[in-house]
């Protein structure tokens, strides 16, 4: 359920929005949300940066969704419409770039692994004035931030969604119910249709098989639930595996690292 929105942890009271026209930039807005927050569709006229400094945060966009966990950050273009859900408590450091500034940057979505450097430039950029001295100490943070920026790496935590039917059901469905062990055949069955129909569709329309779209979407979930705090073997039971070992080899083939890397830190 949404809430009401909850205050910036700084002085920088109210909506987003009203920052966009600060002759800067960069505008840095730091927010505290509670768990099971909701922030509705809306839009920004700057590229945006979205950093969880603390737990989890899914941003869904008209075409994807996006899941940030803890050191990531989601990077989205002007005029993007998207919305921001929380699980668990989350800090939210937001960088709002003017395109001038962003001409190194993607013009997609993207997620980004965070460095610590990056790390401590956002948190010092939401700690100073909003305008800033740009020939001064602060000036030379900016520039350093969207240098550091400029080299990220791109991480593959987004979910592709069709738009039509059939698939659009069965995604939904997938994503409600994550352990679901439905094979494509077994899909094709229910939707009147056949498994080489809806594979060729789903790579259509996603960009991905129907295998690793549903291994996708359970590790995105599983993200999710590992913020929240939940005990790394219930997840991976929650989510169908047999067992905590084939659960993490996946999160280590996918992502790198131990499922035990992804909870919450400040």
């Amino acid at each position: 359920m949404r809430q009401a929105d909850a205050q910036p942890r700084n002085s920088r009271a109210g909506r987003a929005n009203e920052f966009m026209g600060v002759p800067r930039p960069v505008v840095a807005l730091a927010r505290d949300l509670p768990p099971s927050h909701e922030i509705d569709w809306h839009s920004h006229p700057r590229f945006q940066l979205v950093y969880a400094a603390r737990g989890v945060m899914t941003v869904d966009t008209r075409d994807s969704t996006w899941v940030v966990p803890p050191q990531r950050a989601v990077w989205m273009p002007p005029k993007t419409e998207h919305r921001v859900r929380t699980s668990g408590e989350v800090h939210m450091r937001t960088l709002y770039i003017e395109p001038a500034a962003a001409k190194r940057m993607p013009r997609a979505c993207e997620v980004f692994e965070v460095t610590p450097l990056l790390r401590e430039l956002i948190l010092r950029a939401t700690e100073l004035p909003l305008e800033y001295d740009e020939r001064g100490p602060a000036g030379r943070v900016m520039r350093l931030l969207l240098d550091e920026l400029a080299a990220l790496p791109r991480l593959p935590y987004n979910l592709p969604m069709p738009k039509s039917a059939p698939l659009d059901a069965i995604c939904a469905r997938l994503m409600d119910a994550p352990n679901d062990a439905a094979t494509l055949e077994d899909l094709a069955s229910r939707h009147g249709t056949t498994a080489r129909t809806l594979a060729r569709h789903f790579r259509r329309q996603t960009g991905m098989s129907f295998a690793e779209w549903r291994r996708r979407a359970r590790l995105l979930r599983a993200l999710g639930w590992i913020a929240e705090g939940r005990p790394i073997l219930a997840v991976a039971l929650d989510l169908g595996y047999d067992s905590p070992s084939a659960f993490s080899a996946m999160f280590r083939r996918e992502l790198g690292a131990p499922p035990s890397h992804f909870r919450g830190t400040a």
